[in-house]
C-alpha cells in the first residue's frame, strides 16, 4: 500500500517562520533608511559653506531623494515579484551603503547629489519589502499591532 503524504507530514518538511529575528533585522536596515530622508536638514547650512552652493542647489539634495523614492516605490510591486526577499534587501541595503560611502567622501555637490540619488534607490526598495515581509510572516490577527 502506498504511503500518502498528509497535511502534518508537509508542515513538518517546512522549516518554521521565526518572525522577530527577520523583522528586528528589516526594521534596522529601515530605521536607518528612513532616518536619512530627513537628516540631512540640519547639514545644509553646512554643506552650503563647505561645497558653496545656494540654498536652493543644495535643497536638491532632500528633493532628489524624495522624488527618486516616489517613483522607485511603485515600481517596487515588480521587483517584489520578480526576486527574492534576501536579494531584494541585500540589493537595497548594498545600494544604500554604497551610496552613504559616495556621499561620505564627496568632493562636490554633483557627486553628494549622485550619492543621495543611490542611497535613495535602497530606501525606496526597502520600505515597501518591509512591509510585505510583515504580512506575510505575521498572522492575521497580529497584523495591526506588528504595523503599529
Amino acid at each position: 500500500m502506498a504511503h500518502t503524504a498528509t497535511e502534518a507530514d508537509l508542515k513538518s518538511d517546512i522549516p518554521e517562520i521565526r518572525p522577530i529575528p527577520i523583522l528586528a533585522v528589516l526594521l534596522s536596515g529601515a530605521f536607518v533608511a528612513i532616518l536619512n530622508e530627513t537628516i540631512l536638514n540640519v547639514a545644509l547650512q553646512a554643506i552650503m559653506g563647505d561645497l558653496g552652493v545656494t540654498s536652493s542647489t543644495a535643497q536638491w539634495l532632500v528633493t532628489s531623494y524624495m522624488l527618486v523614492i516616489g517613483t522607485l516605490i511603485p515600481i517596487s510591486a515588480y521587483f517584489i515579484k520578480r526576486f527574492t526577499t534576501r536579494q531584494l534587501f541585500i540589493t537595497a541595503m548594498s545600494l544604500f551603503t554604497l551610496g552613504t560611502v559616495i556621499a561620505g567622501v564627496s568632493p562636490t555637490f554633483a557627486v553628494l547629489l549622485i550619492g543621495r540619488i543611490t542611497q535613495a534607490v535602497g530606501t525606496a526598495i526597502m520600505i515597501p519589502l518591509l512591509m510585505n515581509v510583515i504580512l506575510a510572516v505575521i498572522p492575521v490577527e497580529r497584523r495591526g499591532a506588528a504595523m503599529g
